[in-house]
């Protein structure tokens, strides 16, 4: 079975277990150094986050792209703020440049208040029905070879027509936990994507996506999010983490870079985390909860703790489930990205001798 393994473009050092350096929000040299060191750790891609306080995310792909050879680039988009026809031919430009190596990783936006800074006052069901049309005309501005019309609730185009297309399909990465999200991203996404849940809840989460998926015929993969914190015995490893959760108890409430005062409890991905983490610190083998109690579960925030052995074991049983994509970001980018290659390694070695036990439908 072939694992894709999705890491995080960071454009300045940022230490989540211990603060930001200082200077310029955009460090070009530190992401050139992030996106070589996730390429030869074995990564296939890095996620490029969106929010709307982020660097904008087409010019930084382009700059991984450029400064690497192999590695692709998972770009994040939140519809609603650029025409899908746009959209569409940016990807493929992105595309053309660098066949192959450039993926959308759709969010539909779960946070109110970081959808009104950038002047969008919609509700959460709005939004995953303009994403449901957005998503209609993009596929049709990358696939059509003749002008197209499109009438939809959301999205009106006479005439549309790309003469920048991928000569491949471009992936569709999906994000959400909603019955809504659900439901589009069953009808529209390649790869949907998972923050790291025990074990019980993956498995339910992929029989829903399944079912959603069914009446398109669409065979859909999976990812999940996690944050693997590793050393060389597992003592050292729990060490780690308790000074990590320490550094995140001190930063708690204060402002966190391009999610200031976020309510990351709006999303039902976070309520998932946390409804975990009210249930003990330590679920599974060793999946770590106490970040995500401590953070308000803001993003991927549980860890897989131990030996770089132990973690690929643990990473192995998500594979089991049927997931084929795993995303993985340390809480110290540019280490951990370098520490992460033994993993990799052990994950790949692991997988090639296992057959994943589909989640029942």
């Amino acid at each position: 079975m072939t694992i894709e393994f999705i890491g995080f473009a960071s454009t300045k050092e940022y230490s989540e277990s211990g603060g930001t350096a200082d200077g310029p929000v955009v460090d070009p040299a530190y992401l050139r150094a992030v996106a070589t060191a996730h390429e030869e750790s074995g990564f296939e891609q890095v996620l490029i986050a969106h929010s709307s306080a982020s660097p904008d995310g087409f010019v930084i792909a382009d700059q991984v792209l450029t400064a690497t050879e192999r590695l692709a680039v998972l770009l994040a988009h939140r519809p609603g703020f650029l025409a899908p026809t746009l959209a569409a031919r940016s990807y493929a430009t992105l595309d053309a440049f660098h066949p192959g190596r450039i993926a959308m990783h759709v969010i539909t936006g779960g946070d109110d208040a970081d959808q009104a800074r950038d002047g969008d006052f919609s509700d959460k069901p709005t939004r995953y029905a303009r994403t449901d049309d957005f998503l209609t005309v993009v596929r049709k501005a990358w696939e059509s070879e003749k002008p197209f019309d499109h009438e939809g609730d959301f999205y009106r185009v006479a005439q549309g027509w790309s003469s920048v297309r991928p000569a491949r399909p471009i992936p569709v990465y999906f994000g959400g936990a909603s019955g809504d999200a659900v439901r589009v991203g069953g009808k529209h996404a390649d790869v949907y994507a998972f923050w790291g849940e025990p074990l019980a809840g993956i498995a339910e989460r992929i029989r829903e996506v399944r079912a959603a998926a069914a009446p398109y015929g669409r065979q859909t993969r999976f990812s999940v999010s996690l944050r693997p914190i590793v050393a060389d015995t597992e003592e050292q490893a729990w060490a780690k983490a308790e000074e990590i959760l320490e550094r995140a108890k001190e930063r708690a409430g204060g402002p966190q870079p391009g999610f200031k005062n976020l309510d990351h409890q709006q999303q039902e991905g976070s309520k998932r985390l946390l409804d975990a983490a009210a249930k003990g610190d330590v679920h599974d083998k060793r999946l770590w909860t106490s970040v995500a109690k401590v953070t308000g579960a803001a993003g991927n925030s549980t860890a897989l703790v131990g030996t770089h052995e132990q973690v690929a074991d643990a990473l192995l049983d998500y594979v089991d489930l049927g997931v084929s994509t795993l995303l993985i970001r340390g809480f110290e980018p540019l280490a951990d990205a370098i520490a992460y290659r033994t993993v990799i390694d052990l994950v790949r070695e692991g997988a090639a001798r296992r057959t994943p036990v589909a989640a029942s439908a």
